[in-house]
């Protein structure tokens, strides 16, 4: 049976396709972070001017591929996501190579509308395809040491030309409480809007976890670690003081360059009034018994 959670989201609130994957209409002649805008908690998303094609697949974020917001577009298309397999192993059962085809067809599909929040200080709404991480964690038989778990990013230096600079260390790699991981809300996504994740948006399988900010939701997996010990996050390594390894939705611990106590929303307008971000981006109901007694100021 799907999990069911509380939520006010339906699909009216649904961020527009174009304006999920290109922020160039929102973003032209601004600078900083929390630019970007969509509609408010209960209230349908107004809908803006489709982009093009071009556009849509033109201006994405994903560092492997070059910093710059064209890179992805122009170089994804390089990125071999067939044949795709994920390792999983460490505290595991079953260690192996599983292939994704086989994943799939054991996997239960289901769309989930979720809200989507950055640490910049914007967010939307999208309507992912996936299954629960915990299904895919069980089918390998999760050891009783294990407390935590790993994600790592394809990497592949002759089809991403971004790692060739050290913006960060690659390959990426993120982490999960096995708690957190465990949890019905998170995610492995596998598409966005009925169809099939573009390359530049974490093709063909990547992590949703949606009360936590964006970059924890890792995008295209090979390899989930069950371990004993707290694994290393990439920005976390970058930049311990702004990018801790929790890294919750809370508005009220910002991030030392700006405030996250409100968010502008993508699909509501450009000039927008900035908006309340939500405790735990309006999952507190259904994960704040993870951190019961935690220092929040302190985990964050």
């Amino acid at each position: 049976m799907a999990y069911r959670w509380k939520t006010d989201l339906t699909e009216r609130d649904v961020t527009p396709e174009g304006a999920w994957l290109t922020r160039r209409g929102l973003m032209a002649g601004i600078a900083g972070a929390g630019i970007a805008t969509l509609a408010g908690r209960g209230r349908a998303a107004e809908a803006l001017e489709p982009n093009t094609w071009e556009e849509i697949t033109t201006y994405n974020n994903f560092y492997e591929f070059g910093t710059d917001k064209t890179d992805p577009a122009r170089h994804a298309g390089a990125m071999t996501i067939a044949p795709w397999s994920v390792r999983i192993d460490g505290l595991v059962d079953r260690p192996a190579d599983y292939a994704l085809e086989d994943i799939l067809s054991r996997m239960t599909i289901e769309e989930r509308i979720y809200r989507f929040r950055c640490v910049e200080a914007w967010s939307r709404v999208v309507p992912w395809n996936g299954f629960e991480l915990a299904d895919l964690l069980e089918m390998a038989g999760v050891q009783s040491g294990a407390r935590y778990v790993a994600f790592e990013t394809y990497l592949n230096r002759d089809e991403m030309p971004g790692v060739r600079f050290p913006v960060l260390d690659w390959p990426y790699v993120e982490g999960l409480r096995l708690d957190e991981a465990m949890h019905p809300l998170t995610i492995m996504a596998t598409g966005i809007y009925g169809r099939d994740l573009p390359k530049q948006n974490g093709a063909p399988l990547r992590l949703v976890v949606p009360w936590k900010y964006g970059f924890k939701s890792i995008k295209s997996v090979v390899r989930i670690t069950l371990t004993a010990e707290q694994p290393p996050t990439s920005w976390n390594k970058a930049n311990p003081r702004e990018y801790g390894f929790y890294s919750n939705v809370n508005p009220e611990v910002d991030h030392p360059r700006w405030s996250q106590a409100t968010e502008r929303r993508i699909g509501a307008g450009l000039f927008a009034r900035r908006e309340p971000t939500q405790m735990f981006n309006g999952y507190a109901e259904e994960v704040a018994g993870l951190y019961e007694g935690m220092d929040l100021t302190k985990f964050y």
